[in-house]
């Protein structure tokens, strides 16, 4: 019971330091009196009271995390924060006599702090500014993580971190530190990001944007969401350089960010050409995005090749991404196509980045495996363990590859399957899944880009809901919950 107490104690404090972001669309909407005003001071006292109740209650209790203690908070925080986030759009819409579901609101949130992307609203360009602001908030804080922030200033309050990071991290070597204080190593990934957020915001300026539509479509673009302030997402701008901003940055927030770190630190490129993912990321995206665009101008699509080339290279690397833009409705293209970015964005971001799916690391383990178990058929006596660079990568750490994979493609049959049951066609059961479990947003058929996730029922939009929550704390910390092993003493 003291262990709960002392997860529930952290959870509080995250509440807290989530509550205060809402000072930003708050700010925003009293400057602007844009409307939203009233919904974002009633939320921020919400979400406030709750989080310091919790905190208060619990705070006798705090002690050392350990490993079930991160792993269910982890679960807890990203289940629990979207109750938060979905306050102000609750009251927003009710203040407007147009209400929104729970389910509905709850999804919206849902999406942004997992980085999905996928929305449910419609009329986003009428919508006030710090709506749109808030949604757009709720990515650039899932892209690092909200337990990054917190975990940065558990040491002040005697409480360590370690756990919570390890179960937050993406991609299967959890235990790599950049410093030696655990607490150092998050204010180090995000300072970079912070850092990168801000070049990213500045070039979306200087190509055009407004101070606002910049700072928008920064937030998702860092967070690799998706996010628009249009319906039409980045159609509306129809810019060629506002989309090679957007190419630049997506690719940016795909590599793993500790590369960013140790390549300023060393003030060197080197750290990305020993990365063992970067450059196999960048080589998958550029490169198929190249062939779907040499596709599209031999199928006709677009007779200029130029244009092949650009509609077919930013939406290739905003799907691989897990970003979700879309500057042309790509689910009008010969299947080949949307199938193959789709299918892309299950495994062509580094693990460390703030994209989703499987992470390119772990296909390139599946592959060495592979290519090992083909070499001991042949010669049954030799010994040819796995490697990357120079680095024996340690059993246990292929069998946990090898454990997500199988339970990856279990997610995606059953929650398919469910999605089916309830009166989906084949394409947009399927299509939906990858998008959601893979947190790209847009899937194919009725929810590819220029559609919405409004039109599905209240049970599919939950079963896409649940998909988001797992594919962004990449299954296991989310399964390990339902076993009876994590709650035996």
């Amino acid at each position: 019971m003291k262990r709960l107490l002392a997860t529930f104690y952290v959870l509080g404090l995250t509440m807290v330091v989530f509550a205060l972001t809402m000072l930003i669309p708050l700010g925003v909407a009293w400057v602007g009196e844009d409307g939203g005003l009233r919904a974002f001071a009633e939320g921020f006292g919400i979400a406030m009271g709750i989080g310091a109740g919790v905190w208060l209650v619990t705070h006798r209790w705090r002690s050392e995390l350990h490993a079930r203690d991160g792993f269910l908070l982890v679960s807890i925080v990203w289940a629990g924060l979207p109750l938060l986030a979905a306050i102000p759009l609750l009251l927003y819409y009710s203040q407007i006599g147009q209400p929104l579901s729970f389910t509905h609101a709850y999804f919206e949130a849902m999406s942004g702090l997992t980085t999905t992307g996928a929305t449910v609203l419609t009329g986003l360009d009428h919508l006030p500014p710090s709506i749109n602001l808030w949604r757009a908030t709720l990515i650039w804080i899932g892209g690092m993580g909200i337990l990054v922030l917190a975990v940065a200033i558990l040491p002040l309050l005697g409480v360590g971190g370690h756990q919570v990071v390890r179960a937050e991290t993406p991609g299967p070597m959890k235990d790599e530190r950049l410093t030696p204080r655990i607490a150092s190593t998050a204010k180090a990934l995000y300072a970079v990001y912070f850092g990168f957020s801000i070049l990213c915001f500045l070039a979306y300026r200087a190509v055009g944007l407004s101070w606002f539509d910049a700072w928008a479509h920064m937030a998702t673009t860092m967070g690799l969401g998706g996010f628009s302030t249009y319906d039409e997402g980045f159609l509306k701008f129809d810019s060629v350089p506002v989309e090679i901003v957007a190419i630049v940055f997506m690719l940016i927030s795909g590599i793993n960010f500790a590369t960013h770190f140790n390549a300023l630190r060393q003030r060197s490129l080197r750290p990305y050409l020993s990365c063992p993912q970067t450059i196999p990321y960048l080589a998958v995206v550029l490169g198929t995005g190249l062939v779907i665009s040499v596709y599209l101008f031999l199928k006709h699509v677009y007779t200029d090749p130029l244009q092949a080339l650009r509609y077919g290279m930013f939406n290739t690397v905003s799907v691989a991404t897990t970003t979700g833009y879309a500057n042309t409705d790509y689910a009008a293209w010969p299947l080949f196509a949307p199938l193959t970015m789709l299918l892309l964005s299950a495994f062509a971001t580094s693990a460390g980045s703030t994209g989703g799916g499987i992470k390119m690391i772990r296909v390139m383990l599946l592959i060495k495996q592979a290519r090992n178990e083909l070499i001991t058929m042949l010669h049954p006596h030799a010994v040819s363990p796995v490697r990357i660079g120079s680095r024996i990568v340690d059993q246990r750490v292929m069998f946990s590859v090898l454990a997500f994979m199988l339970v990856y493609g279990l997610s995606v049959g059953v929650l398919s399957s469910l999605l089916l049951l309830s009166g989906l066609d084949l394409t947009t059961a399927f299509s939906a899944v990858m998008a959601m479990i893979n947190n790209t947003g847009p899937g194919l058929g009725v929810l590819g880009p220029m559609g919405h996730y409004g039109v599905l029922s209240d049970f599919q939009v939950w079963v896409c809901t649940f998909a988001m929550l797992i594919g962004r704390l990449e299954l296991l910390t989310v399964l390990v919950l339902f076993t009876p092993w994590f709650w035996r003493k």
